[in-house]
């Protein structure tokens, strides 16, 4: 961020005019600021002028026309984040409330419908996606992490056609994952049989590259004995059957017309859409900015020239003392940045309510 100084008055402009964009979307003029502070703090239209034309010149506003209000711009929005998370009471750093009771309650019920039934914590990062959506009207992301997703529990392979096998592979955590592996020879389905039925017998509960790992290994010393066997499974892994890593983490993604019925210019919100349509960029933006060994909430203006005008709240979600993976919410700057925070901190950490037994 930019240094530079901001007075307490300055802050209190600021604040309010962030706060009033927020609730209209439009630009604010200094009697809106004005009638926001109802006198209280003693600053009438033309002290709040002045203030807001250092603002401008600080780079937190921006005027779109001569004669119209002041917008925040997105320095405004990392110094209104920073002051939120700065504060050791962050409440009292805005004029509106964190969460109110009946937000509270409508994340509650939300939570509880959607919940319902959940057993893995695949299912439970799938599920929170759609609950983020929900409550923050912007797009719910959830990203698993590789470790939840390379044990494995069980593998099935189908002969497609002459050098084509799929295999259709479920993880521990309950992913299941499918790809077509080009093979060199053609597989029958005795073979096929025999490989899955070996990698399922012999290496449930094991972590995929230990698997490919052993497989080499057991074939280089045990050659003479598994030759014949074992080659059709070493043609199998090598080709990509347990190659988790192919094609990316597992990302959970809902809410996209939540964005598309926001205030974004057509020609950005097809830029940004080109971009989450490259999830795994979207996965690079986010092993980017949340950090697996933090605890907080991380919140980032305009986390990529694309989404330059979105906000992007995100944190780890964790399964006892394992990551399993990280939620977040991209959303227009314009959105209530106390609420959303405590929101996302408080989905992240679920995990152990959602999987308490019941008689605990």
């Amino acid at each position: 961020m930019h240094e530079f100084r901001v007075s307490p008055r300055e802050r209190l402009v600021l604040t309010a005019i962030i706060e009033i964009y927020i609730a209209t979307g439009e630009p604010v003029s200094s009697q809106a600021v004005a009638r926001h502070f109802e006198n209280k703090e003693g600053l009438n239209s033309a002290t709040i002028r002045n203030v807001m034309v250092v603002l401008g010149d600080l780079g937190l506003l921006d005027q779109p026309h001569t004669s119209a209000g002041r917008l925040p711009t997105p320095l405004a929005f990392r110094y209104h984040v920073a002051q939120l998370q700065g504060s050791s009471n962050a409440a009292s750093a805005s004029s509106s409330n964190p969460l109110s009771d009946q937000r509270r309650e409508q994340i509650r019920n939300t939570i509880d419908d959607s919940f319902t039934g959940v057993t893995s914590p695949m299912q439970y990062l799938e599920r929170t996606s759609h609950v983020l959506a929900l409550i923050s009207s912007g797009l719910g992301v959830a990203v698993a992490t590789s470790a939840a997703e390379q044990i494995l529990e069980h593998i099935h392979f189908s002969r497609l056609a002459a050098g084509r096998v799929l295999a259709v592979l479920v993880t521990k955590a309950g992913a299941v994952q499918d790809r077509v592996l080009l093979i060199d020879r053609d597989l029958t389905y005795d073979d096929l049989e025999m490989a899955a039925r070996y990698l399922n017998e012999s290496f449930r509960g094991w972590p995929l590259d230990r698997i490919r790992a052993e497989v080499s290994r057991r074939i280089q010393t045990e050659q003479a004995e598994y030759q014949n066997r074992l080659s059709a499974l070493d043609e199998l892994c090598r080709r990509g059957a347990l190659a988790a890593d192919a094609a990316g983490p597992t990302i959970y993604v809902e809410g996209m017309a939540n964005l598309l019925a926001g205030e974004l210019d057509r020609e950005r919100l097809r830029q940004m859409l080109m971009a989450l349509e490259a999830k795994q960029r979207l996965v690079e933006l986010l092993n980017a900015y949340v950090d697996a060994k933090q605890q907080e909430v991380r919140v980032v203006i305009g986390p990529d020239e694309a989404m330059q005008d979105l906000v992007l709240v995100g944190a780890p979600a964790r399964f006892g003392a394992e990551r399993m993976g990280t939620v977040a919410v991209i959303a227009p700057t314009r959105m209530q940045y106390q609420e959303m925070i405590q929101a996302v901190s408080y989905i992240a950490r679920l995990s152990e309510r959602v999987f308490e037994s019941p008689t605990q």
